[in-house]
């Protein structure tokens, strides 16, 4: 059988030769860190993939040896990926005001790397939450505004919430949180709900669980998922723990100025800037007519994975202090059990990434493997993206720490002492 020739390319975008790069990328020597068995400069292999030759790039490309990431992102979220993924590939494959589409957005780490970085932006997931975590980090009010409009809500006594969440709030938290829940909702649905109320939304929608002193709640699940009333009360027994009062204006404050701790004023009206011309979707991936035909130079994101994390679930307390209808969302996100299904929504995506993405441009997918390394996503999306009218341009292989290159290639996070990105790189025309 023929086999497609369909590896790296040696033409260059922008300015530079992707294939290069990543074979002449070296780890940073000075760094005891990264003096491991492994040799500094790039391992690249070639894979047989469903009758395609694939380059495979293995290294430490990002994570440790960069800077640690703006404060701005530190927003908690399922299964989302380290700022340094697609900072990487915004630097490399795109210039200042170019536009960068996520998707899959989750918290948002894509959308708001790029406008660190002077990208312009869309964001897209169809989880409502996504567009709550993400539009109010790139529209920032001043430490004084907070302050002053928290100053102003009314936090009333002895209110209780429709549902029971006693289990997890001291009764007088519990009275502040369902107060400003009251205030918010009042305020957006007047069309009064401002910048500065988005972000209070934001920041407490972030508050509500977690496991340490400055969150509403007592001592839960890291406030990435919220655990169910049942089990949080069995918890609660089991740590003989009783909720304590937190004061939710005094925590709304400290996560605020932990947020923009790396961010100045000229900073924050860039971000302003970016934000007026972004786009913040709330859709079906496959269904994006907001956005206009070839006008993406870059999509980095990560899909829904595969039979793995129900975002509703996770989500159910943020979704009851924002009003959303949790049975609706479960209705709309797409949580896919079998591979099959999975794949055939994955080509619909990808016919519409084709659709939207420039000439020239690129898509950074980032993939898992699932079933213990049974199943590997990248092989199977890189037909998806050849038949949507790409070109393969690889697959890259982050690994944080390794001793061996078989350890990289079909090894879970959690095994082996390894940690893992793979991105499988696209390119139209």
């Amino acid at each position: 059988m023929k086999i497609q020739s369909c590896n790296i390319k040696t033409d260059n975008y922008p300015n530079k030769s992707l294939h290069k790069y990543l074979e002449q990328f070296n780890l940073n020597s000075e760094s005891e860190l990264f003096q491991t068995e492994v040799a500094k400069k790039t391992v690249a292999e070639k894979l047989l993939i469903s009758n395609c030759i694939v380059s495979v790039f293995i290294n430490e490309f990002w994570t440790a040896q960069q800077r640690q990431s703006n404060s701005i992102h530190e927003i908690s979220y399922r299964a989302c990926f380290k700022a340094q993924l697609p900072r990487f590939f915004i630097d490399l494959l795109t210039d200042e005001e170019d536009l960068v589409y996520d998707p899959f957005s989750g918290r948002g780490t894509t959308i708001i790397e790029a406008a660190l970085m002077n990208r312009n932006v869309i964001s897209n997931d169809i989880n409502p939450l996504s567009k709550i975590l993400t539009e109010p980090r790139l529209n920032i009010p001043s430490i004084n505004d907070v302050k002053k409009r928290l100053e102003s809500i009314n936090f009333y006594s002895n209110l209780k919430a429709e549902i029971d969440i006693s289990m997890f709030y001291h009764p007088n938290t519990e009275s502040e949180i369902v107060s400003l829940k009251k205030y918010l909702c009042e305020r957006k649905i007047s069309g009064k709900e401002d910048f500065i109320d988005r972000w209070i939304r934001m920041v407490a929608t972030n508050r509500l669980t977690g496991h340490s002193k400055n969150f509403f709640s007592i001592y839960t699940l890291p406030p990435n998922q919220a655990i169910s009333p049942e089990r949080q009360k069995k918890l609660n027994i089991q740590s003989g723990q009783q909720a304590e009062y937190k004061n939710i204006k005094d925590i709304i404050l400290i996560k605020s100025r932990n947020l923009l701790k790396d961010i100045d004023q000229q900073k924050i009206k860039d971000l302003s800037k970016i934000a007026k011309e972004g786009i913040f979707l709330s859709k079906d991936a496959r269904k994006s007519k907001d956005i206009k035909d070839e006008t993406v130079n870059l999509i980095v994101t990560s899909p829904p994975f595969l039979d793995v994390i129900q975002y509703a679930d996770d989500n159910w307390l943020r979704c009851w202090f924002n009003d959303i209808d949790i049975n609706d969302m479960k209705e709309k996100i797409t949580v896919l059990k079998k591979l099959e299904d999975w794949t055939s929504f994955m080509r619909e995506t990808f016919k519409e990434f084709y659709r939207i993405v420039k000439t020239g441009g690129w898509v950074a997918f980032e993939v898992g493997e699932v079933k213990n390394g049974k199943i590997k996503l990248d092989e199977v999306v890189v037909p998806i993206g050849i038949d949507a009218g790409f070109s393969c341009e690889g697959v890259m292989i982050n690994s944080q720490i390794f001793s061996k290159t078989s350890n990289c290639w079909g090894v879970s996070n959690n095994t082996k002492g390894t940690n893992t990105n793979r991105i499988v790189i696209f390119k139209k025309g």
